[in-house]
């Protein structure tokens, strides 16, 4: 009975340590960067507590932070995927920027159907055209060995310019003064939650569905476990008869599906129009997410709330200290940096080195 006690406490002690990590990261970066606000003359307190109300000071607020959070949910999600196979996706951006020309032409060109047909269709495919996007350096690294990182940045670059090259040419709204496609059709807008008073839309029930789908997927099928034993040691995994190349483009397809889906949530959400400038760096700032969240699921819904809210917070956080709005970015960076120096914070904290909870007594 005491072994039992003492194995349950060492498990417990394993799992608190987990988050406690991510949570020292964080907080070492806001007294990292409190001291910068001091040094620049202005009011830590002023800066800081503009920053909570714009987070979630208020409903309105809190509410535009689950809205800045969507996307980062779902890229977030699309890139932890890619570590758990082992791959390392910085094609998040130009995966969500082709899911949202995919979802964009079906949004309009698609007339005389129901939300029932209309919204689905847009929505898958936003995600095909993102899972192709990520499945072809998938299919680069799995049969020529070229590496996914030079593969996806450099697809990055063509799907940024494609929609650009598309929207002020041949998908270009001629009744608009701006470059944009035409608006999508009612039937393929994503509900909104609260009323036509907030932006809170459907986008966010969808994006917390796909969470737990692919905790599901990961930690409970076949697939999963292919996909884990692939990014853990894809030798074993060959030896053990899973075919690596297919789980390799496999994985890549289902990242891009999944960050297609996050620029069709942002167009059919938000936007109901593809302009020339789409994104604001979503695709990059999910390798922050993920890496925040340890590449769990779960673990990337707090992370993408945070970082939505460290967005949506930063104007009122200018207003009230007078500050640069550059210094939430100094923020995110600093718990980029703690949390890559894992070892540190653990010392720092005293927390127990990875590892040391998991030994049996």
């Amino acid at each position: 009975m005491v072994a039992l006690r003492h194995l349950l406490w060492r498990l417990i002690k394993r799992h608190w340590t987990e988050v406690l990590v991510p949570v020292c990261a964080i907080g070492t970066a806001l007294l990292l960067g409190a001291g910068l606000i001091w040094m620049s003359g202005a009011s830590v307190f002023a800066a800081y507590w503009g920053l909570f109300e714009g987070m979630c000071g208020s409903w309105q607020a809190l509410v535009e932070t689950c809205v800045a959070a969507i996307p980062y949910i779902l890229t977030g999600l699309a890139v932890a995927l890619g570590f758990h196979g082992g791959l390392f996706n910085i094609g998040a951006e130009g995966q969500f920027y082709m899911g949202a020309l995919g979802a964009a032409v079906v949004g309009y060109t698609l007339v005389g159907v129901s939300i029932w047909v209309h919204l689905p269709l847009a929505l898958l495919a936003a995600a095909l055209a993102g899972a192709v996007w990520g499945a072809v350096p998938g299919l680069l690294k799995a049969k020529l060995g070229a590496h996914e990182v030079i593969n996806t940045i450099m697809m990055n670059y063509i799907a940024v310019k494609l929609v650009d090259y598309l929207v002020k040419g041949v998908l270009r709204d001629p009744s608009a003064s701006l470059d944009r496609t035409p608006y999508i059709l009612a039937t393929a807008h994503l509900p909104l939650l609260l009323g036509p008073d907030y932006r809170l839309h459907a986008g966010l029930l969808i994006a917390l569905a796909v969470v737990g789908l692919v905790t599901w997927c990961l930690f409970k099928t076949t697939v999963g476990f292919a996909i884990r034993t692939v990014g853990a040691n894809p030798h074993a995994a060959r030896y053990a008869g899973i075919r690596v190349a297919w789980c390799m483009v496999l994985t890549m397809a289902l990242s891009g599906a999944l960050a297609g889906l996050a620029g069709a949530g942002e167009l059919l959400g938000l936007h109901h129009t593809l302009p020339a400038v789409f994104s604001s760096g979503y695709g990059f700032d999910a390798i922050a997410v993920a890496l925040l969240a340890k590449s769990h699921p779960l673990g990337v819904v707090p992370a993408a709330f945070l970082w939505g809210g460290l967005r949506n917070g930063a104007g009122l956080m200018q207003m009230r200290s007078g500050i640069s709005i550059d210094l939430i970015y100094v923020v995110q960076a600093l718990v980029i940096v703690c949390i890559a120096a894992e070892p540190i914070v653990r010392w720092l904290y005293r927390l127990p080195p990875r590892g040391s909870a998991h030994a049996l007594p």
